[in-house]
């Protein structure tokens, strides 16, 4: 009921300026073209009101509308969470893990990102998704989720009364020659016959609208595999392609190491429960999370020490052949490195890392930290990461 009332009062209205944008009015768009085009097929021309059957068509298809409309409205409206304006950890030692944000002025709690489009950082970001003009993350997961859940399900119903409308009233209609085939669109063939009847122009739209309908089952029925499949892992789309490079380094540079995902609780049902819940509303605050057996918070941000100085240059000739080449195509900025120092890094490709320079004054809050990309063969493993990576007795008992 909270998660109701939120959608209805909008604790801010500038949020309806979210429907002003090309991914809510395309996506509402197909909403409204299939379960209309659905209703009106159904009634006048396949499966009448006056019949047992046809009413509990009619209410089908009402009830998958609305599920849709409520669980989509839900994850515009509702939001991922955003983590509190100059939020910083409750232990101020835990900061030198975490990357400081300038426009937020806080923090970024674990497992958080900043969102350029939001403007903020998001809880458990998975990522920004433009049909719903707002990203998916801790909040909105389940209903996010659960709308692609009902979408293909509802246009899989609607391409079913489609192709049975097309098929009833133009089986009549058809004759064929040696090489044509033609359709009589002149007159219905129905008893008792139809109020409307279905001619070229209902033809037509009544196609169009199966297109939408197979289309959404298809390219949303994919996302909600790509979802639910890391949801069993307790995963969000971005650290699924943290884990994915990592096991990519560990194989291509043969290291004697075993990746282990510090948020999955070793049990689908667990991680099932982390993001549905029969209340609506997520396990947790958002903020922290429960990790695995010798795991912590931090135990995706890793420390390296730099062991060759790196001016800072976009395409640097002299690391590598490899690394001149594989330079990533973004506008982030690369750190100029000096033997030495220290960076945490949280994301990286083959040939390339991405983190925070490690400066003396790095825990005072409000201090800009230097990040950017560098190259992975400036830098080394810290070996007492090994040490960090096993949580601290206090620190399981803590949490």
């Amino acid at each position: 009921m909270g998660t109701f009332c939120s959608v209805i009062k909008f604790e801010n209205l500038q949020e309806l300026k979210r429907l002003c944008h090309w991914g809510p009015i395309i996506a509402l768009g197909v909403i409204a073209i299939c379960s209309t085009m659905a209703m009106i097929d159904s009634v006048l021309w396949y499966w009448p009101l006056h019949t047992t059957g046809g009413s509990v068509n009619f209410i089908m298809l009402i009830n998958w509308t609305v599920m849709i409309l409520y669980n989509y409205f839900n994850a515009m409206f509702v939001g991922p969470g955003f983590v509190p304006l100059g939020w910083k950890p409750e232990n101020s030692q835990d900061s030198m893990y975490l990357q400081y944000c300038q426009v937020c002025q806080a923090y970024k709690a674990p497992r958080s990102h900043h969102c350029r489009k939001c403007n903020r950082c998001v809880l458990k970001m998975d990522h920004h998704c433009p049909w719903i003009n707002n990203c998916c993350g801790y909040q909105n997961h389940a209903s996010f989720t659960l709308f692609l859940l009902l979408a293909p399900l509802g246009c899989i119903h609607a391409a079913f009364i489609f192709v049975m409308t097309m098929y009833t009233q133009l089986y009549n209609r058809l004759s064929f020659g040696w090489n044509t085939v033609k359709i009589d669109m002149s007159a219905a063939r129905r008893d008792p016959l139809p109020i409307i009847p279905f001619g070229l122009a209902a033809f037509a739209a009544t196609l169009f609208a199966l297109g939408l309908a197979l289309g959404t089952t298809i390219a949303v029925g994919m996302l909600f595999f790509i979802q639910i499949k890391i949801i069993l892992r307790n995963q969000t789309s971005i650290e699924s392609w943290i884990e994915e490079k990592a096991k990519d380094r560990i194989q291509y540079y043969q290291l004697d190491e075993v990746f282990v995902f510090p948020y999955d609780t070793g049990s689908r049902w667990k991680n099932f429960k982390q993001v549905f819940t029969w209340s609506g509303v997520p396990e947790g605050d958002g903020l922290e999370w429960p990790v695995r057996e010798g795991c912590h918070q931090y135990s995706l941000t890793v420390r390296y020490k730099v062991i060759e100085d790196y001016s800072g240059a976009c395409c640097p000739l002299n690391k590598g052949i490899k690394t001149f080449f594989t330079s990533p195509c973004t506008e982030e900025p690369r750190i100029r490195l000096r033997k030495g120092e220290f960076i945490l890094a949280t994301r990286g490709l083959r040939y390339w890392l991405y983190g925070d320079k490690i400066l003396d004054d790095s825990f005072i809050e409000g201090v800009s930290r230097i990040r950017g990309w560098f190259p992975r063969n400036c830098v080394e493993k810290c070996p007492c990461d090994a040490e960090t990576e096993q949580a601290p007795e206090g620190e399981k008992k803590n949490r």
